[in-house]
This record gives structure tokens, C-alpha cells and sequence, in this order.
């Protein structure tokens, strides 16, 4: 056999071997990140912590079975690209624009000073180099937008106050990598690397990358998908959407830029798209599981040695590092004029240490700033520190919906002109009832107890009054003395006739409406003067209802019928349930499959009448 055929045969076994060996190390990943995830799902600490432990033990630090972590990281890191891609679909240019002074205000001030500070403690306390204290300190500003972005978009609190704080901040540590690279390069110690852009040069490049990538979306991207939707190709949505997520970084690699940024900017250019909830749909999975591997490879590049060796200086800096970052950032945002618990819950969100922060370390150590040992002691900060997030998250959220706007700013009622309706709470239900009364020019005055909701009302040209609208002195300061009608839209379940009683009779001249949960709540308000009460799921599931009547091409007659038993039906029911203060009562009023005469009868009633006038509309005219 000549040389020639066995470096092939032994480039075809090692080509299998490796084969082999990513099935294997797939497999093991896989599972093992699956019982984590589950576990520490079940205990309310979040996936991302069961992911970091899932990859540390089985990592070459942990039980060695799976290696390579260093190149997992590299590859996973595509999915904070799809992370970035995801949040720019929500914010359409102009809402982002509204952002700007919290990103370039409150984002520039919390990397400038928490980096600075940091960085001066390093070098005060551990012995390195001004140098060495600057590109480590720099780095550990930045938090984890992999770690926190995911948890605020998967229960739609990115649009809130809250959150547009949260993602304006992490933001602008986004934008922070490329000067913070720049910064590295300048303080090398190393040979210049001929073929690496100066600052300069990089600055310019973000500039004229963010052009093209605006320019593409509008005249390349958003005309494609037209055509695709044109022809209703689902695959091709999936395609394009990856296609847009992986050109936009690559293409910011290309130029030594964040990828992340590239494909933020990209997706705010087809924010204002039509297909955007159908690309979303598709680029998600994507983003979920590169995610997970993502922190799979964060745990198995943790050196475990490290914090074997001196756990206590480890734990001890993690905890530092936590502290510090959370006692700047919370007095910064109170100096930027948010009440205390939103300072605190945005310090204690984003007090861990970021996943950038491994790419900026590495870059420390390849212009001898620090040494590898360095870099693997703050590298294991950081994953401590993030492991942390998942337990300060729990209060940090308890702290987000408190009040997020000094009450003292809001109006108070007493200053709203005098309408013929009050509508109390303006939040998704109460916003379609106050747009109809609009619509005949009714004087409403809105009410909200919620700070966030009136803030976020501002911003429409909405104006909405603080108060509790179920207080009978803020309805009195409201005008509801010289109200026609007083509409109750809150999600409040414990409502009921106690709390509602005392309004009916300080307001005699004032009808009263209430929207409520569900049958029991409208048994609760039972004994009050209501004049009429809505359970918010039932008109609409009777709309559903009837579209999946016609959808089956039941006859329109029938349709009506059904409509009209049903309604007749769970109004006698709720009498009966009110009468006897049971919800069992009238349970032979009901539609059930296989039986319900009492029901059937009452079809069969209409049924028969229709016949009956149809039969008499037939009938020739006798002379």
C-alpha cells in the first residue's frame, strides 16, 4: 500500500473517530444538561444555573468526559448573536430612539464608573499593574446579557419600565466591547499584530457597518421577505432568518466588531416588518439551544482547580464583585431619579459578571497584560458570580413591580376635569372600554393605582390619574359626585360587594360596571348596587365558539340557536348558583357530551320555534 493510500485511510479513521467522538460528547451533554435543567427548574433557580453545573461536571475540570469546552464557547457564543437578533425584533427605531438617554446616559455612566472603581480595587488590593488592573476591571462592569435578557423577554417584562432600564444598561455594555478591545490593543504588551485595525479605524468601521447592515435591512431584507411571503414558503422564513442572523455576524467579524451588536442592528431594521412574529417564531429554537450550549461551555471551560486551590479567595471575590457592582449601580439609578426599590432591583439584576468578559481576558492574556493563571481566577469570579444570578433575580423581581416612579410625580385626581364617566384602571381591558367611549365623545377621567401603567400611558399622550379608584375619597376627589357612570376595569379578584357597597351608596346618581374574573368573583359582588358586570373570558370564548361553528359549516340557523341556548342557559345556571350561594347549583344547565336534557330541551325549544316561523313564512297567502 503506497504512503499516499494510507495517509488516506488514516485520515478517513480519524475523520470517523471524531464523528464518534462529537456523537458521544453530544449525547453526554445533552442528557446530562436535561436532568440539571429539570432539577434546578423544579427548584426555582432558573435553567441557566443547572446548565453552568451540568457543564462543569462533566467538563475536563469535572469527570473529563467530554472536552473541548474552549471551542463549544467560541461556537455557542452565535447564540447571544440570536439573543441580540430576538430583542431587536421588539423595538421598533423609534421606541429605541425614546431609549437613548438611558442607554447613553445611564449605560455610559455604569461601565465608566463600575469599571473604573473595579478596576482601582484590583489594583489597590490583589498586587497586579495598572495596566493589568484596567483590563481586568473593565471587563468585570459588564453582566450577563445571555443571562438576564432571556428570563425579562420570556415573560414579557423587556417592554415594561423595568426592563427597558435593564436592556438600555445592557445595551450600552454591548456597544462598551469594541472601545474596551480597543483598549486591550493599546496597552499591549505584545508585538503589533500588523493585520489588527487600529482604534481609530475600529470606531469608523462600527459607524460605517451599522449603515450598511440599516441599508440592507430596508432595501434588501424586507423586499425579500415580501417575496417569500408572497409565495407562503415556511421553510424559506426559517432560512432568511438565519441567513440575516449569521451574515450580520459574520459580517461584523469580518471587521473585528461585536457580532452581537451586528445582529441587534438587524433586527431593529425589520422590527417594523409584517413577517417579524413569523421570523421570531423561527430564529427561536435556534436561540434556545445555543443558549444552552452556550452555558454548557461556560461551565466546562470553569477551572475547577482554581477554586479548589483557594475557594475562599474565589467565593470571596465573586461575592466582592457582586457587592460592588450592585452598590454602584443601585446609586446610580437613584441619582437618576428612580425610587429606591428600582435602584436596588436593577443593582441586584445585573450585579454578576459577563459572558463577554471571557473573550476580553483572553484578549488581556494574548497582549501579556495577565498572566493564563489570571485569566482562569477572574474567569472563575465570573461563573460564580453568575451563578449567583438566578438566587438575586428572585428578589430582584419582587422589587420591579413595586412602584418604579416617585409618587410625588403623579397627579392626583382632585386635578382631573370633571367627565360623566370614571374609568378605573387603564390597562388592557379598560383601554378598549375607554377607546369606545371616545368614539361618542364621552368625558372620561382614568384612574390607575399603578405607577408603570400611568408612566407608560404618558408616553401615548394618554393621561391617567394615580389613585386607588376603589377608595371612595379618591373616587370623590375624581368627580364621581357628578358622574353618570363609574366603569371597575382592574384584574383585582378580591373584589367583591364589602368593597363595593360603600361606593354604591356615596354615588346613589352613578351607575356602576365592573369587569370581573369569573363566576365566583360575580357571585362574590352579589349584594352590591352593580347595574351590570362582564366576566372578562366569556364573550370572547363565545366568539371563539362561534367561529368554530362556522369553521365546521354548521348551518347559520343552528349557529344562532346554539348562541342564544347557551347564553340563556349560564344565566340561569348563575342565578341559581347566586340564589343558592353554590357553584354547584345548576349543573343540569349545561352542554355536556352524551347528556344534558335540561340543556337539550331548551335547543330543542329554539329549534322548534325556528321551524315554526320558518313554516309560517312559507305559507301562501290564504284570501
Amino acid at each position: 500500500m503506497t504512503l499516499l493510500a494510507l495517509s488516506a485511510v488514516a485520515a478517513e479513521k480519524a475523520a470517523e473517530q471524531a464523528t464518534d467522538t462529537a456523537l458521544v460528547e453530544g449525547a453526554i451533554l445533552l442528557g446530562v444538561a436535561t436532568l440539571f435543567v429539570l432539577l434546578f427548574r423544579r427548584l426555582g433557580l432558573g435553567a441557566v444555573l443547572g446548565y453552568l453545573i451540568a457543564g462543569s461536571l462533566v467538563g475536563p475540570y469535572g469527570l473529563g468526559l467530554v472536552g473541548g469546552g474552549e471551542s463549544k464557547l467560541a461556537f455557542a457564543e452565535i447564540g447571544i448573536a440570536f439573543l441580540l437578533f430576538l430583542v431587536g425584533l421588539e423595538l421598533h427605531p423609534r421606541r429605541l430612539w425614546n431609549m437613548r438617554r438611558a442607554i447613553f446616559g445611564l449605560g455610559f455612566a455604569q461601565v465608566a464608573i463600575t469599571g473604573l472603581i473595579l478596576s482601582g480595587l484590583i489594583f489597590l488590593t490583589l498586587g497586579f499593574s495598572w495596566q493589568a488592573a484596567l483590563a481586568l476591571g473593565l471587563p468585570l462592569a459588564l453582566s450577563s446579557t445571555a443571562q438576564v435578557l432571556p428570563g425579562l423577554k420570556s415573560s414579557g417584562r423587556i417592554n415594561s419600565p423595568f426592563g427597558e432600564k435593564a436592556f438600555s444598561i445592557l445595551l450600552f455594555q454591548d456597544l462598551a466591547i469594541v472601545p474596551m478591545i480597543t483598549i486591550v490593543a493599546v496597552l499591549s504588551r505584545a508585538p503589533a499584530d500588523p493585520s489588527a485595525p487600529p482604534g481609530w479605524q475600529l470606531a469608523l468601521y462600527t459607524v460605517a457597518a451599522i449603515v450598511v447592515l440599516v441599508l440592507a435591512g430596508r432595501f434588501v431584507v424586507n423586499p425579500l421577505l415580501r417575496v417569500i411571503g408572497r409565495y407562503g414558503e415556511r421553510e424559506l422564513f426559517v432560512v432568511v432568518g438565519l441567513l440575516v442572523v449569521i451574515a450580520s455576524a459574520a459580517f461584523m467579524h469580518s471587521l473585528h466588531l461585536s457580532t452581537a451588536l451586528g445582529t441587534f442592528i438587524a433586527g431593529v431594521m425589520l422590527a417594523d416588518s409584517p413577517y417579524r412574529h413569523e421570523i421570531e417564531a423561527d430564529v427561536e429554537p435556534f436561540r434556545l439551544v445555543l443558549l444552552g450550549l452556550f452555558f454548557l461551555a461556560v461551565g466546562m471551560v470553569l477551572d475547577l482547580n482554581v477554586i479548589r486551590d483557594d475557594p475562599l479567595r474565589v467565593v470571596g471575590l465573586a461575592a466582592g464583585l457582586v457587592v460592588v457592582k450592585a452598590t454602584i449601580l443601585t446609586l446610580l439609578v437613584r441619582l437618576f431619579g428612580k425610587p429606591w426599590n428600582v435602584a436596588l432591583g436593577l443593582g441586584l439584576l445585573l450585579s454578576q459578571g459577563g459572558e463577554f468578559g471571557f473573550l476580553l481576558f483572553t484578549q488581556a492574556t494574548g497582549a501579556l497584560l495577565i498572566a493564563p493563571a489570571a485569566a482562569s481566577l477572574f474567569s472563575a469570579v465570573v461563573t460564580l458570580s453568575m451563578i449567583s444570578t438566578p438566587f438575586l433575580m428572585l428578589f430582584a423581581r419582587n422589587l420591579e413591580f413595586a412602584p418604579d416612579t416617585d409618587i410625588g410625580e403623579l397627579e392626583d385626581p382632585e386635578n382631573a376635569p370633571r367627565g360623566s364617566v370614571i374609568v378605573v384602571g387603564y390597562g388592557r381591558f379598560g383601554q378598549i372600554v375607554t377607546q369606545m367611549l371616545n368614539a361618542v365623545d364621552c368625558s372620561v377621567t382614568l384612574i390607575d393605582k399603578k405607577p408603570s401603567q400611568i408612566e407608560t400611558s404618558g408616553r401615548y399622550n394618554t393621561k391617567v390619574y394615580y389613585g386607588d379608584g376603589l377608595k371612595v375619597d379618591v373616587l370623590r376627589r375624581a368627580g364621581a359626585d357628578e358622574a353618570r357612570l363609574i366603569v371597575f376595569c382592574t384584574d383585582d379578584r378580591s373584589v367583591d360587594a364589602a368593597v363595593l357597597a360603600p361606593i354604591g351608596k356615596a354615588f346613589p346618581d352613578a351607575k356602576l360596571l365592573m369587569r370581573v374574573f369569573d363566576r365566583r368573583q360575580l357571585m362574590a359582588v352579589d349584594g352590591a348596587r352593580i347595574s351590570g358586570a362582564i366576566r372578562e373570558t366569556f364573550e370572547s370564548s363565545i366568539a371563539l365558539g362561534l367561529m368554530a361553528l362556522r369553521q365546521l359549516d354548521i348551518d347559520d340557523g343552528e349557529i344562532a340557536d346554539v348562541e342564544q341556548a347557551l347564553r340563556h342557559l349560564d344565566a340561569t345556571r348563575l342565578d341559581a348558583q347566586i340564589r343558592e350561594g353554590d357553584l354547584a347549583a345548576g349543573m343540569d344547565h349545561r352542554f355536556v357530551a352524551g347528556g344534558g336534557r335540561q340543556a337539550a330541551s331548551v335547543l330543542e325549544a329554539l329549534r322548534e320555534r325556528r321551524r315554526t316561523a320558518k313554516l309560517a313564512r312559507e305559507e301562501p297567502a290564504t284570501g
